[in-house]
């Protein structure tokens, strides 16, 4: 660990002194420095372990010690015993295994302790960490065959560079599945170069830092289906099943709640009951010549008879919107996901430009190929500046990030937790326009033609930071200039100018929690998907965290 164990003791005994705790406790180090990671910036994160009754908050008190960022978060051993009994009882379903819930027992597994010590094991023993492996194993191959499946899916329509960054993150995925077979259960990507480097097996590591680097023309078809070839012949390798090779294996099916009427040339498309698509005159075509049931590769041969120019990427956004789904043949639905981002599902445009809306011959549309969204609910509206709230968190946390990374030299986890900033502030640009549920974050810049035409500008200074390399402090230095321009940018485009920041001081952290109390109590009176599940806890407690300092 970069901190020894009479640093630690300090610092848990001056975090300590700060909260009103009145009861005996185990203490257990989680996190990036308990697991042998970590960098001057990385904050402390203390498991205190109980074994009262009652339900202890899942949200951390949030402390300044000594110039270092303190989390500590409480659980009793019950809530322990339950959590792991959880993944037990989903470890046979990966897709309906919580990432939150993996990534807390991770944690707990992998703590270091530091008072109590026969307690902390106690717990621990709750789940052999063998079976641990496992489960993480199979949780992440799941995801792996998903993003895949997905790819090869966007290249049969002609996405190829769309293709290219999910094969990317299917790549990581692989890896990391098979990182967790021998050990390295660390949920989170940012720290996969030393994971792998742990690994002792130079040659995985090298391949896939190849493949992982390597420069796939934008447009490039060809290249883009060479890419996905070695990444599945990678995945293969690592022991990875199912792995996808031929499209016919895709078939286009009917997703529940959608339907569709047509008011004279007009094609609407209803999703959910409350979500009305209207479709321009090619878009309509496109979507009357489906037959649901049927190979991919099919449909897009029978919507190319039907005379429409390069209907693959009209097919794309019909699968993007969650108007029709994929599913592969033996192995259920194409749900593609990313680790640490915007949770799967089917995207929300924003509403409509058209004026006037509505005519006795059907909704107006702004072109022959559109696929426009009708004005958003009020729901979602309250869900979406939300996640403006929490994007501009996590953008503060990712720099944080990147300058302990920076001093630290480690250049690979500088460049991850860059690209995590940008496509935060871009999250956060896209729920200020309306879009909710977000796009997966690979998929935010090939997206910003959601947005009005005056953020283009933003897009293409994102995809320059996001293929931004860190050579040497230089680079890093310049790095971390250009991307908190670009985040003042982003901020003043979507009315963020004086966001807080957060983790700057205790009165800064206070500050945010006010700021998303304030929306969080609209979300909630709407009845809107919280952002993060500590959020009830934030509204219970009408902004406080859950630990006042004393």
């Amino acid at each position: 660990m970069i901190l020894t164990e009479e640093r630690l003791q300090d610092l848990l005994d001056k975090s300590l002194a700060e909260l009103p705790l009145d009861t005996e406790w185990a203490v257990t180090l989680e996190g990036s420095i308990a697991e042998g990671f970590g960098n001057p910036s990385s904050d402390i994160d203390f498991l205190l372990v109980s074994r009262r009754d009652d339900d202890l908050p899942t949200m951390p008190s949030l402390l300044f010690v000594d110039g270092r960022r303190v989390e500590i978060r409480t659980r009793s051993v019950r809530q322990l015993a339950d959590q792991f009994q959880e993944v037990e009882r989903t470890a046979g379903r990966p897709a309906r295994l919580s990432e939150d819930l993996l990534n807390r027992c991770q944690r707990v597994l992998h703590s270091h302790p530091l008072r109590g010590h026969a307690l902390v094991e106690e717990v621990k023993a709750l789940l052999p960490v063998e079976r641990f492996r496992r489960i993480t194993a199979d949780w992440w191959a799941h995801r792996a065959r998903q993003s895949l499946r997905h790819a090869l899916a966007l290249q049969c329509l002609g996405e190829s560079d769309e293709a290219v960054d999910w094969t990317r993150a299917a790549l990581v995925q692989s890896v990391k599945s098979w990182a967790a077979g021998l050990g390295e259960t660390y949920l989170e990507p940012k720290w996969l170069s030393m994971q792998l480097d742990r690994a002792g097996r130079a040659d995985v590591r090298d391949r896939y830092w190849a493949l992982e680097e390597a420069v796939v023309p934008s447009g490039d078809a060809g290249a883009a289906r060479a890419h996905l070839t070695a990444c599945l012949d990678l995945a293969a390798d690592l022991g990875l099943t199912g792995v996808p090779r031929k499209p016919e294996r895709l078939t286009v099916e009917r997703v529940a709640r959608v339907t569709t009427w047509q008011t004279g040339e007009r094609v609407h498309v209803v999703r959910g009951g409350r979500d009305v698509f209207a479709l321009g005159a090619d878009a309509g075509t496109v979507w009357r010549s489906l037959v649901l049931g049927r190979p991919l590769p099919r449909v897009l041969a029978e919507s190319a008879a039907t005379g429409v120019t390069d209907p693959g990427p009209l097919l794309a956004a019909f699968l993007r919107y969650g108007l029709v789904r994929l599913v592969w043949k033996g192995g259920g639905a194409v749900t593609p996901a990313l680790p640490l981002a915007a949770p799967p599902g089917p995207v929300t445009p924003p509403p409509s430009t058209a004026r006037p809306l509505l005519s006795v011959r059907g909704a107006a549309v702004t072109g022959a190929r559109a696929v426009d969204l009708m004005p958003l609910p009020a729901d979602r509206f309250a869900a979406a500046a939300m996640a403006l709230v929490w994007s501009n968190v996590v953008v503060e946390n990712a720099v944080e990030d990147l300058t302990g990374a920076l001093r630290r030299g480690q250049r690979r986890v500088a460049e991850l937790t860059a690209r995590r900033a940008v496509h935060a502030a871009l999250r956060g640009l896209f729920s200020a326009h309306g879009v909710n549920p977000l796009p997966a974050d690979t998929d935010l810049v090939r997206r910003m033609d959601l947005l009005p035409a005056a953020t283009g500008p933003i897009g293409v200074r994102a995809g320059e930071l996001l293929g931004r390399g860190v050579d040497s402090a230089e680079d890093g230095d310049a790095l971390r200039a250009e991307l908190r321009r670009f985040i003042a940018l982003v901020r003043g485009a979507m009315g963020a100018d004086s966001f807080p920041l957060s983790f700057d001081s205790a009165h800064t952290w206070r500050a945010t929690l006010q700021l998303g109390h304030d929306w969080l109590r609209m979300g909630a009176h709407l009845g809107a998907e919280l952002p993060i599940e500590e959020a009830r806890e934030l509204l219970a407690g009408n902004g406080a965290q859950p630990h006042q300092a004393r």
